[in-house]
């Protein structure tokens, strides 16, 4: 396989700072409204955007990190709401399939498919996922060091975090109360997780035959139980794993390898 240029996404900024850190040679470029920094990480050549939040900021920044940077795949890690049963505050989710989960065109397409298409489902990448996914576990097996201190650990209430896979679904809603998430809950049972921009990204991935995963730190339940120092957990907690777990496919020589397009 060839080198390739990842795009990293993340929605917010504390998401990604500690990526940002690590960053080696950073070459900032302003493209419309965003600022895409360019370098290497850890021998990468990368490029690394904040989206914003929501569907439409995911697909626009997706769009341009492929047409303007060259981003021959892309990577995506942030927080999102657990919906599926023992997705616990703290695990690590990665994505098989997106779905969008407010998508409905009834009568005139099945709910949740994306208008000709014919698909409700996008895929990820399968290679780059089971490199994520090896990673994840040897990062949060009982046998590695904990990736946080014991004093943020407890503060969090973050037990022998799990690594989980399967269906995220995404929506232009902050899903943060009982109602909606047992809504989501029935509706969509096969769903690990909510979130608001997944599921934009892989269609658009999926238009330029792009491989790309898709990662997600479990901030809080979608509920009423909801963390209230959201910005200090993503500091403290989802940012550290995010670095953490790029390092791990580095140091796994995983990285730097071309994924297939054709493997979803």
């Amino acid at each position: 396989m060839n080198a390739a240029r990842f795009g990293i996404v993340s929605a917010i900024a504390q998401e990604q700072q500690g990526l940002l850190e690590c960053l080696q040679q950073p070459r900032c470029v302003r493209h419309g409204s965003r600022d895409y920094t360019l370098g290497t990480l850890w021998g990468s050549e990368v490029v690394l955007v904040l989206c914003g939040i929501g569907k439409v900021a995911a697909a626009a920044t997706t769009t341009s990190l492929i047409v303007e940077f060259g981003c021959d795949a892309l990577l995506f890690t942030g927080v999102a709401g657990g919906l599926g049963d023992g997705v616990a505050v703290g695990d690590l989710v990665i994505a098989d399939t997106l779905l969008q989960h407010d998508l409905d065109a009834r009568p005139l397409y099945p709910q949740y498919e994306v208008p000709d298409t014919g698909l409700t489902h996008f895929a990820a990448n399968r290679a780059l996922t089971d490199r994520l996914h090896a990673a994840a576990q040897r990062l949060l097996s009982p046998q590695a060091e904990p990736l946080i201190d014991a004093q943020t650990r407890q503060a969090f209430g973050l037990h022998a975090p799990c690594v989980h896979r399967g269906l995220i679904v995404s929506g232009d809603r902050f899903i943060s109360t009982r109602a909606d998430s047992d809504a989501l809950r029935h509706a969509l049972p096969d769903a690990l997780v909510v979130e608001m921009e997944g599921a934009a990204v892989a269609q658009v991935c999926r238009d330029y035959d792009v491989p790309f995963a898709l990662v997600r730190t479990i901030s809080d339940r979608a509920d009423d139980t909801a963390h209230i120092d959201f910005g200090r957990f993503i500091h403290a907690v989802a940012s550290q794993y995010s670095r953490a777990l790029l390092s791990e496919l580095w140091h796994a020589g995983l990285i730097n390898e071309k994924a297939d397009p054709g493997g979803r």
